[in-house]
């Protein structure tokens, strides 16, 4: 198993808001989990962008509750974790879907910023299939003014974008098959279109301390992972026992619309 630097993990996050290039899983190890993702893909069709997908599918939950991974995710926020939620976001080969300057907490009626989000490569994610651009030590500033846009081609649900930005203070960050990236959710980022010809995919978990608590309203879900929970601030996810139960699929639509609900609001 890989051995990882815990400290240093933590201090390169705290001062510029993200570490990248974490290898979570062997070529070998993605590829496996890729090819659960587009078998049940055959049958469910595309699963880009579905919330809360460890309810539906055993692989993607299989690696958010991976103990390497959470012992990074504990360094970052505590021994109490909560899996809040895990979504594919998946660029087909040579098409314009981009993400713009974003911060990630923005929308979602969170009352604290104890979270993180894992973003793991289950294929190559470089600067020519549209890896991810990241402006350190922006999660110290603040919130950034956000414009809710138009653009079909952007995968943000309001295509919320920060104007302005100093494109020189960027940094590429690109990740191999099995890498990953964690950031905090008020680091700015973002990531161009997919240039390649192969899908760029990736598992995107993102995860809470308990004491965090949605201010929008008392239904939101979440899953214990690790430690205890003492504040009972959400609901609980049901984890999947199999992959496309009829039970589940049903339980992650609603989920889904749930979630929309909650970051389609200002």
């Amino acid at each position: 198993m890989t051995q990882y630097n815990l400290e240093q993990i933590k201090t390169d996050y705290e001062q510029d808001g993200y570490v990248s290039g974490v290898k979570l899983l062997s070529p070998e190890e993605a590829n496996h989990h890729r090819q659960k993702l587009e078998t049940a893909e055959a049958d469910f069709g595309n699963m880009h962008y579905k919330s809360k997908i460890h309810t539906l599918l055993t692989s993607p939950l299989e690696i958010a509750i991976m103990p390497s991974i959470l012992d990074i995710v504990e360094q970052i926020i505590g021994p109490d974790i909560l899996l809040y939620n895990a979504t594919y976001i998946i660029k087909e080969p040579n098409t314009p879907s981009h993400v713009s300057w974003h911060q990630d907490l923005t929308f979602w009626g969170l009352s604290h910023d104890d979270q993180v989000t894992l973003w793991l490569a289950l294929s190559p994610a470089t600067q020519e299939s549209g890896c991810m651009r990241m402006i350190p030590g922006s999660h110290t500033k603040g919130v950034y003014k956000h414009e809710a846009t138009e653009d079909e081609t952007n995968v943000l649900l309001q295509g919320q974008t920060i104007q302005g930005v100093d494109e020189s203070k960027a940094v590429i960050c690109p990740l191999a098959t099995g890498e990953a990236s964690f950031h905090h959710g008020w680091t700015m980022h973002a990531s161009m279109p997919n240039n390649s010809n192969d899908r760029r995919i990736g598992l995107n978990v993102q995860y809470l301390a308990p004491h965090v608590s949605q201010t929008k309203h008392d239904m939101d879900t979440a899953m214990l992972v690790r430690g205890k929970d003492k504040y009972q601030n959400f609901g609980t996810d049901i984890p999947a026992q199999s992959d496309l139960d009829p039970v589940a699929i049903k339980r992650q639509a609603e989920l889904e619309a749930r979630y929309i609900e909650i970051a389609g609001q200002a």
